[in-house]
């Protein structure tokens, strides 16, 4: 599918700008036509088609579903960590999702499931996985991320932590009989392709960014030049991904480049991936934005055991993936 793509890349950087395949900036260069071009067309199909899907979630929708099967917890947990994957999500609805779930009386464990999986299993990132690295990675990634929602979410459930939340938090009195709309399929795929744009709008230069970094790595560090440090045979790696990841804020698009290029030069998948999870999981603003509903002995138990399911991913995939 990329195949013309990669004969542009190689007719401009060789033969346009004169620059040598051998060389550092020549291999560096190529890399970033070739990924910004590829990277952007997977975003576009991959945005577009996943938010046409998710119009039939919208976060009312979803509040309804989980709220209507608040009896039975189990099934509940797992509604809410499939849910977090085809609705939309970002660090700005957090709270007031929060508080939405809270009010429709859906338990706090549950309501945990779905933002822990809303974040960590990011549609877009699991798009990318699939066009960069293939079915099982993206499978993987989506499982193991589902499982830590779920998991989570049933401990936090099982802690009895509801007097942790902030008490105005269950004053509130929000109108939760919203009418839910039902645009046509025609509306539907208009709106869909209005907010791709518009996202990407918003993240492009985090891909940029991601994908020049990548390239530099792909022109200046050489295959497995990381490996010593930070592949399999370092027991820390995984722990060190997260430490690092935690304090960035990116989104999976920008993070995703940067994770085929640690790849490449040796890093493990495995750690590769905890870093990525790290950024869009546990980003401190959305941390910052959680801790207005949460007080903070609630929020340091639930990064606690959000960082501990990225470290078991980190070395499960490491430990399988070969």
């Amino acid at each position: 599918m990329f195949v013309p793509v990669q004969r542009f890349a190689d007719f401009l950087v060789y033969n346009v700008f004169g620059l040598s395949e051998k060389s550092k900036l020549g291999s560096a260069l190529n890399f970033f036509v070739f990924d910004t071009i590829k990277i952007f067309i997977l975003l576009f199909m991959i945005i577009y088609a996943i938010t046409f899907i998710r119009s039939f979630f919208p976060p009312e929708k979803t509040r309804k579903i989980l709220a209507k099967n608040k009896g039975s917890v189990f099934i509940g947990h797992v509604l809410a960590a499939l849910l977090g994957i085809v609705t939309p999500f970002c660090s700005c609805s957090a709270v007031p999702l929060f508080i939405g779930f809270v009010e429709a009386g859906v338990p706090l464990g549950v309501t945990f499931s779905y933002l822990i999986a809303a974040p960590m299993v990011n549609e877009v990132a699991l798009g990318l996985l699939y066009g960069l690295f293939g079915i099982k990675i993206a499978l993987i990634y989506v499982v193991s991320g589902e499982i830590i929602a779920i998991v989570s979410g049933i401990i936090l459930g099982r802690l009895k932590l509801e007097k942790y939340v902030e008490g105005y938090v269950y004053e509130m009195n929000i109108n939760t009989e919203i009418e839910i709309p039902n645009p046509t399929i025609k509306e539907r795929l208009i709106d869909s392709w209005n907010f791709t744009k518009d996202l990407i709008k918003k993240i492009w230069l985090y891909v940029v960014i991601g994908i020049a970094i990548g390239g530099f790595m792909h022109g200046w560090i050489p295959n497995k030049a990381l490996a010593p440090y930070m592949g399999k045979g370092n027991p820390f790696a995984v722990f060190i991904a997260v430490v690092v990841g935690v304090p960035l804020y990116s989104n999976a698009a920008g993070i995703i480049p940067l994770v085929s290029e640690l790849t490449r030069a040796g890093v493990a998948m495995g750690t590769a991936l905890s870093f990525m999870m790290a950024v869009t999981a546990l980003s401190v603003p959305e941390m910052i934005l959680l801790r207005r509903v949460l007080k903070p002995k609630l929020l340091a138990i639930f990064i606690t055991i959000v960082g501990i399911g990225i470290l078991f991913t980190g070395y499960l995939f490491n430990y399988i993936i070969a």
